[in-house]
């Protein structure tokens, strides 16, 4: 049996008007994950527990099956560990965006992304604000596009801070660090203003007409987890392939291999279809395989709802559809295809609404067969429901027979 999980960052969403009352999901072709739905089992999953904040690093370690009311410290440790940094029990990893501000009075945060800088150029960065504000207790690590980490030696994890993409448009004042230690950040964080106003590779991108990098953002501060690997809970050995650090580092603490895609970007340009390339090749000989793909995610957070509508398309055509089209010929497996949560490009940030998912099994009698396509409404009409933590894990490995035959009774 081979078990894989095909993920569409942000795919849900909500009713948009001007697409007939559909959400992007339920507007875009996608035949596909509508071939698993009707043949399947359609439902909802719930990713975010109670008094949890809805985001990336929460939904997928729910969808892994680790309970993040348990398991989450913070977003930076798993960035840190995909990046090869290894924390010592008093470090505190920070995720560290490049951002572009406002320049003039009050500070709005203009772009989360800096305009989606390139790694190349974002790398140039890093060193600089490193040899000039790093130290034998902050170091600075470099990682893909705007998406960084800072690490404190002996730092303090109690501190509110804010994700950046939840407050465009916004003043930034209200949402600075908060809490014991705070100060530092704030101070780290207003120097490196001052260094990168002229730096060279904004001055560049000024004159192409590219939003510069012009700050440093610190925020999803946490210390290392202990996590079980889910070979040593399910008998699993397996992969994630993700252009984010973030995945990566959650596959780490799960134990899962890391592994690599040319032109993988973690934006719409991503290489779709090499990724569901190597997922194949890497399945003939492992048990499982969690593939997540970015780009919906990234539109919703900028409020492009044709081109969250196109991301989702590439990822139903390249990914969804070529693993499938090879495991139907390949023997006994499950399939599952969802998001983690939804970012609706009205709101243009993560909720904690659950979100849709669907699941296909090559056995005779682990399907329901309770829906005809694959959308948010199909979802909630399922009547399926899986709950925060480890649970979706547990069925989708253990019991999907009998779970799917508790639903139907």
């Amino acid at each position: 049996m081979k078990y894989i999980i095909l993920l569409g960052d942000g795919m849900a969403d909500y009713p948009i008007d001007d697409l007939q009352g559909k959400t992007p999901l339920e507007y875009a072709r996608t035949p596909h994950m509508d071939w698993i739905a009707a043949n399947g089992t359609v439902g909802l999953i719930d990713t975010i527990p109670e008094g949890l904040t809805p985001g990336s690093d929460v939904a997928n370690l729910s969808v892994l099956g680790y309970d993040p009311a348990k398991y989450h410290t913070g977003r930076g440790p798993f960035e840190a560990a995909s990046m090869g940094v290894v924390l010592e029990s008093s470090d505190v990893a920070f995720r560290c965006n490049l951002v572009t501000l406002s320049s003039d009075q009050p500070t709005i945060m203009n772009d989360f992304t800096s305009g989606h800088i390139t790694s190349q150029e974002s790398r140039s960065i890093i060193k600089d604000i490193n040899r000039k504000l790093g130290s034998s207790h902050v170091r600075f690590y470099p990682g893909v596009g705007y998406r960084h980490l800072m690490v404190v030696r002996g730092g303090s994890a109690v501190l509110s801070t804010t994700p950046p993409h939840d407050i465009i448009g916004e003043r930034i004042e209200q949402y600075l660090p908060q809490g014991e230690g705070s100060d530092t950040i704030i101070e780290i964080m207003n120097q490196s203003r001052e260094i990168l106003k002229d730096h060279p590779v904004n001055q560049k991108r000024i004159s192409d007409g590219k939003n510069p990098a012009n700050s440093l953002w610190l925020w999803g501060q946490g210390r290392a987890p202990e996590m079980n690997t889910l070979r040593d809970r399910f008998g699993l050995k397996g992969g994630v392939i993700s252009a984010v650090d973030l995945l990566k580092g959650i596959g780490y603490y799960a134990g899962l291999e890391a592994l690599s895609v040319e032109g993988a970007t973690g934006y719409t340009d991503t290489n779709y279809s090499g990724k569901a390339e190597r997922a194949i090749d890497y399945l003939e000989n492992n048990d499982f395989i969690f593939l997540h793909v970015e780009a919906p995610d990234e539109m919703g957070h900028e409020g492009d709802t044709k081109g969250k509508i196109t991301a989702i398309e590439n990822f139903d055509e390249k990914v969804v559809g070529r693993v499938l089209e090879v495991m139907k010929k390949a023997g006994d497996f499950r399939i599952a295809v969802l998001s983690d949560h939804p970012t609706p490009v009205h709101v243009r940030t993560h909720v904690s609404d659950p979100s849709p998912f669907a699941v296909y099994s090559s056995v005779a009698g682990e399907n329901l067969m309770n829906c005809g396509l694959f959308g948010e409404k199909s979802a909630k009409e399922g009547h399926v429901m899986i709950t925060p933590g480890h649970l979706f894990m547990e069925h989708f490995v253990h019991d999907w027979r009998g779970f799917i035959e508790r639903k139907a009774n």
